[in-house]
């Protein structure tokens, strides 16, 4: 019942604005032993009493592995898609199976049908992003053994793959592809190969102990994800609303299923409702919760839509009807969702339209006056200040606004490009400061590097923070490789143990930024060694104001009033910092020496 109504709710409207993913050119892999397997017995009610199903799951590290036994006379193909792996399975019964995580890359699996998919949270190219391999296990049975991880490589084993000519999801055509390396021998249960993690964590090691996270990520062949489509007729530059009504009287009438559209980091609800339709929309923790009144539902939940539509549930109430849809991330009033009341297509129906993405942020414009450069309180220039008092006599405290990259190094490249972008917000911020009499020193004001080789500018930045400099703030724009891009949005802030005050700052910028814009926290990071920070002596951090790679969170970032909301978070950071003290204890010692 659960899949039958998830299908009936996953049809496809004809609005144009309820719109499914690009079409991939997914590569069909067929897995099956070097003979060709006999037919699976058939009982004498002509249903196969031969079942598969029943995955068992194991995580290591960043490994999730999936085995599934194979009944003799079982064949299948493998095709990896945009939202995971499907097994189309021949000679047996499907077990009807929906449930959850089987690990940390795979989110769900559901059965039926004879088709077994298995969920990932990144898109899935031939060779990218899992491997397949059968092996025979000591009870002579066979298996067939799926590895999952945004660093596996290797796709099909050639026994399962041999050559596919096909299109690699998201690069460009191609000839005929090599077969994937073989695997090695399966493991046991729960363990990972050490040559390959060793040599992931050598590789990743030597990289991300100079740059920041991002700066590796080359171009995704064939360009950046689409960038999700926007509500027709709506405004970004204003919230959406809480509640509203559809025009027109009242009839009362039982409502259908809602209809729902799939693109890459965002998923759409659209709900087709009469007039005189009055609802409420009430975010929450675990997604939102829409209150309909003057109409009826058929009491249904459908499962498994989506990475950002985990499940719907229509309810009835006294004075109408609920729908709660269980999302990915939670939804605040400013963000995780937006929605649009738009007039009827054809008919009477008006429909309200609900984008769903953990992306989404708040892109309205700051109010006039906190527009003004008095947005930033004046900071005072006196002695005593917790972290400023570096002599005894009245200073303008001093702080470092380092804009990553710049000339021929562009950074982060996708729905924006990185140097463009950071240099737009930290001159925002130099000014939001310097209106509040803080002394910016900027690392560059315009287009150029400090040297052409990359650690020695990395260096001459982190150096700029001279004595009596008191902080040291790097800006930059994050970016996850065109496998893993759906599971990168947000901000986040880097700090290094440079100096005891830098993870107090970094801190106060991520909860700042992240007031004002709305954005998905990613939190505080520390866990690699960037250049920038490591070679400054003073409280230091690194912000990264989104993931150019999203399709979502590249729109954020393209959008002014994103950037203005981040400029003022990275401004009040740095500003609370400067007048209240990162620490308590008064005045830092050896800030500078």
């Amino acid at each position: 019942m659960l899949l039958g109504a998830a299908g009936a709710g996953l049809a496809q409207g004809s609005d144009p604005f309820v719109r499914e993913a690009p079409a991939q050119a997914a590569p069909v892999l067929q897995g099956a032993s070097a003979a060709v397997p006999a037919p699976a017995p058939i009982n004498l009610t002509g249903v196969q009493n031969v079942t598969f199903g029943s995955p068992r799951s194991s995580q290591n590290g960043g490994v999730t592995r999936v085995v599934f036994d194979l009944p003799d006379g079982v064949s299948y193909t493998l095709t990896p898609t945009f939202s995971g792996l499907r097994l189309d399975v021949q000679g047996a019964r499907v077990l009807p199976t929906v449930s959850g995580r089987l690990g940390d890359n795979v989110s769900e699996y559901r059965a039926g049908g004879g088709q077994a998919t298995l969920i990932t949270p990144y898109p899935l190219s031939l060779t990218a992003g899992w491997q397949a391999m059968e092996a025979t296990i000591g009870s002579g049975g066979r298996v067939l053994i799926l590895d999952f991880g945004a660093g596996v490589k290797g796709g099909a084993s050639p026994e399962l793959g041999k050559l596919v000519r096909t299109v690699a999801q998201g690069s460009a055509p191609s000839a005929a592809l090599a077969p994937a390396p073989t695997l090695p021998a399966p493991l046991p249960t729960g363990t990972v190969s050490v040559s390959t993690a060793q040599t992931t964590t050598a590789r990743a090691t030597t990289a991300q102990t100079t740059l920041p996270p991002g700066d590796t990520v080359a171009p995704a062949p064939g360009g950046a994800l689409p960038p999700a489509p926007a509500l027709p007729g709506a405004d970004s530059q204003t919230l959406s609303a809480l509640s509203g009504q559809v025009p027109g009287t009242p009839r009362g009438a039982l409502l259908t299923p809602p209809r729902i559209g799939k693109n890459p980091g965002q998923t759409r609800v659209v709900l087709d409702l009469p007039p005189g339709t009055a609802y409420r929309i009430v975010p929450g923790g675990i997604g939102l919760r829409v209150e309909l009144t003057g109409v009826s539902v058929t009491p249904q939940v459908v499962q498994n839509i989506s990475p950002e539509l985990r499940s719907w549930r229509a309810e009835t109430t006294p004075g109408g009807a609920v729908f709660t849809l269980l999302t990915g991330a939670p939804t605040t009033p400013r963000s995780g969702w937006r929605a649009q009341l738009l007039p009827p297509a054809s008919g009477d129906l008006s429909r309200l339209a609900i984008d769903l993405s953990p992306a989404l942020a708040d892109l309205t414009p700051l109010a006039p006056q906190e527009k003004l450069l008095a947005a930033v309180p004046a900071v005072p220039a006196a002695r005593g200040m917790a972290i400023l008092a570096l002599s005894a006599s009245y200073v303008r405290p001093r702080v470092v606004i380092d804009p990553g990259h710049g000339g021929r190094d562009p950074g982060a490249v996708g729905a924006v490009i990185e140097k463009e972008v950071v240099l737009d917000v930290a001159l925002r911020v130099a000014a939001l400061l310097r209106a509040a009499g803080v002394d910016v020193v900027l690392t560059r004001d315009r287009d150029g590097e400090l040297n052409p080789d990359k650690n020695t500018d990395l260096t001459l930045r982190a150096k700029m923070g001279t004595p009596g400099t008191q902080l040291f703030v790097s800006i930059h724009v994050n970016a996850m490789d065109a496998r893993s891009a759906l599971r990168g949005y947000g901000v986040e802030t880097w700090w290094n143990p440079n100096h005891p005050l830098s993870s107090s700052l970094a801190a106060l910028l991520q909860t700042h930024v992240v007031n004002e814009t709305g954005a998905y926290s990613q939190g505080l990071k520390n866990s690699q060694s960037l250049a920038v920070l490591r070679n400054s002596r003073i409280p230091a951090a690194l912000v990264e104001i989104g993931y150019t790679s999203h399709p979502v969170d590249g729109l954020n970032l393209q959008d002014t009033n994103y950037r203005d909301r981040v400029a003022l978070g990275i401004a009040q950071g740095i500003r609370e910092a400067l007048v209240t003290g990162i620490v308590d204890g008064g005045a830092v010692g050896g800030a500078g020496k």
